[in-house]
C-alpha cells in the first residue's frame, strides 16, 4: 500500500529543496526525521513537514504503525514561477524569477499489510449511532407534541373548572374547541 503526502506552491526552488530530499530518501523513516531535524537548511523543514504528514496520514487513515513503512520515493517538482523586475541603470528592467516548488512523499509498507478491519467496524458503530439518534429525536419530538397537547387539555380543563360558576354549558363548550383545536 502507498501513503502519499504533498505540499504544493511552496517558495523556495526546487533545486534546493531536492538536495535535501536526496539525502533522506534511502533512510528509514525515524533516521529520517532526525537527520532533518539536525540539517541547517530551510528546505529541510519542508521535507520534514512533508514526512511527518505523510506518516500521520499513515496512522491515522489507515491504523498502520510506524515500524511497518518506509520511505519510497521523494519527488520535488517545479511549481510556477512569479515574475517580478528590477530597475536598473538607463532605466531599464531585469526580470526576477521567484520559483516555487511541490514536494511529495510517498510512504509504502514494508510487507503487504492491510489495513485493519477496527477502522471499518468504527465506521459502521458511527452509521449506527447516528441512525438512532435520527430515531431518538423523532421519537422525543413526538413525545414533546402529546405533552404539549396535553398541557393545553389540563389549561382547557382548569379554565372550564373557573367557569363552572357562570354555567355548565359555557364550559363543556370551551372543553370541546380546544379538543377540535389541537387535533
Amino acid at each position: 500500500m502507498i501513503i502519499k503526502a504533498e505540499q504544493r506552491n511552496t517558495r523556495q526552488t526546487s533545486r534546493k529543496v531536492r538536495l535535501v530530499a536526496d539525502v533522506v530518501k534511502k533512510m528509514s523513516i525515524v533516521d529520517a526525521i532526525n537527520q532533518l531535524a539536525v540539517m541547517n537548511r530551510k528546505s529541510s523543514l519542508l521535507v520534514l513537514k512533508v514526512l511527518r504528514q505523510a506518516t500521520a496520514n499513515a496512522t491515522n487513515n489507515f491504523n498502520l504503525v510506524l515500524s511497518d513503512l518506509e520511505i519510497d520515493n521523494i519527488v520535488i517538482n517545479d511549481g510556477p514561477a512569479l515574475k517580478r523586475w528590477r530597475a536598473v541603470s538607463r532605466g531599464r528592467a531585469h526580470t526576477i524569477l521567484k520559483r516555487t516548488c511541490h514536494v511529495r512523499v510517498d510512504l509504502r509498507t514494508k510487507k503487504e499489510v492491510e489495513p485493519t478491519k477496527i477502522v471499518k467496524k468504527e465506521v459502521t458503530k458511527k452509521v449506527e449511532e447516528v441512525k438512532k439518534e435520527s430515531e431518538v429525536k423523532e421519537v422525543k419530538k413526538t413525545t414533546v407534541k402529546k405533552a404539549q397537547d396535553a398541557i393545553k387539555l389540563d389549561r382547557s380543563k382548569s379554565q372550564a373548572a373557573n367557569l363552572q360558576g357562570s354555567g355548565k354549558g359555557q364550559a363543556n363548550k370551551l372543553i370541546q374547541s380546544q379538543k377540535k383545536g389541537s387535533k
